[in-house]
C-alpha cells in the first residue's frame, strides 16, 4: 500500500503549468514544511516534501494556495529518475496529491501572516545566487 497523509506549511506559492494538448491540464507543484515531531541536536526542525498535484485539484491549488498557509494533503509516494544533460541518473521524490485540505481557517491564517516578519525581497548576484541577511535568525524564518 502506497498512502501518504502529511500536513504542513506552504514554502511558496504554487507552481502551476498546463500540459499541452487538445485539453490542457493543470500540474501544481508546492513544497510542504512539515513539522518533525522529534528533532535532535543540529538537525532541521522541519522536512521539505514535493507535492504535485493535477487537473481540477492543480486549479484549485492555483486559486486558493498561497505561501505560508496550513494545509493538509492525502496522495502516493511517487520516484522518478532520468539521465541529465552530463548522463548523470538523477531522482526525484514527489507526493502525488489526490486529496487537498485547508487545515486552518481563513481567519488563523491571516494571524498568522500578521505575526510573522516580512523577509526583504533578494535580487540574484551575477552567480545566480540570493545574498542571505545575516540579521534574520532562523526563528524568523515563515516556516
Amino acid at each position: 500500500m502506497n498512502k501518504v497523509i502529511l500536513m504542513g506549511r506552504l514554502t511558496k506559492d504554487p507552481e502551476v503549468r498546463y500540459s499541452q494538448g487538445s485539453e490542457p491540464l493543470a500540474v501544481a507543484r508546492y513544497t510542504l514544511a512539515v513539522n518533525r515531531r522529534f528533532k535532535r541536536q543540529g538537525e532541521p526542525d522541519a522536512d521539505f516534501i514535493n507535492c504535485v498535484s493535477f487537473g481540477k485539484a492543480g486549479e484549485f491549488a492555483e486559486r486558493y494556495f498561497k505561501k505560508g498557509q496550513m494545509v493538509s494533503v492525502v496522495g502516493r509516494i511517487q520516484v522518478r529518475s532520468w539521465d541529465d544533460n552530463e548522463g548523470k541518473k538523477r531522482w526525484s521524490t514527489d507526493v502525488v496529491v489526490e486529496e487537498q485540505y485547508f487545515a486552518e481557517s481563513k481567519a488563523s491564517f491571516e494571524s498568522h501572516k500578521a505575526d510573522t516578519p516580512a523577509v526583504p525581497k533578494q535580487t540574484a548576484q551575477d552567480d545566480g545566487f540570493y545574498p542571505i541577511d545575516e540579521s534574520i535568525e532562523d526563528d524568523d524564518l515563515p516556516f
